[in-house]
């Protein structure tokens, strides 16, 4: 059975995305690290869903569901660096702003939706939306007043979301394509 889990993306990287020409586009991978400057995708496996999220003023978006293919180095992430001043991954040049440089990144390829930044999650099910850890224990989104986020600090990380949040957040996708 294959999981699903949210990581948020910060205004730094959507802003890098909308200003490299990404929308629209396919990322082909995206990076895990061990650090808490970018978040570790702990726990996904092969076939898991991954929902890239944005807020902008109060509103959380879907940017892109990622399709996880494998974790780790390919021939397309190039070279490994040979010293810390090379880049990571040159052959992912055009994505490194979903974490290449990142402390111990790690890329994850993914079959991915392409980058939108047109798709609001309803403020309903915002209030719903739930995420269950490896005990099993669930959680809602904190901060949520009147369908919107009041603040984001429980969306930073990589969390496993219910497979009734899953559904929910893959109609939407699908909705709107």
């Amino acid at each position: 059975m294959t999981d699903a889990f949210t990581v948020l993306w910060t205004h730094d990287t959507c802003r890098a995305l909308r200003r490299t020409g990404r929308a629209g586009e396919r990322p082909p991978v995206a990076f895990s690290g061990v650090h808490s400057s970018l978040p570790a995708w702990s726990g996904a496996r092969a076939g898991d869903d991954v929902y890239a999220l944005h807020v902008n003023q109060r509103v959380v978006f879907v940017v892109s569901r990622m399709r996880v293919i494998d974790l780790g180095r390919r021939g397309c992430c190039g070279t490994a660096p040979a010293t810390w001043q090379d880049p990571a991954f040159p052959g992912h040049a055009d994505w490194s702003m979903l974490g290449a440089d990142g402390c111990g990144a790690t890329a994850v390829h993914v079959d991915a939706t392409p980058v939108r930044f047109d798709i609001p999650i309803p403020g309903d099910l915002l209030a719903r939306l739930t995420w269950r850890n490896r005990r099993g224990q669930t959680r809602l989104l904190k901060y949520v007043e009147d369908g919107r986020l009041e603040r984001s600090i429980s969306l930073q990380g990589f969390y496993r979301l219910t497979p009734e949040s899953a559904d929910e957040l893959a109609e939407i996708v699908h909705n709107a394509s």
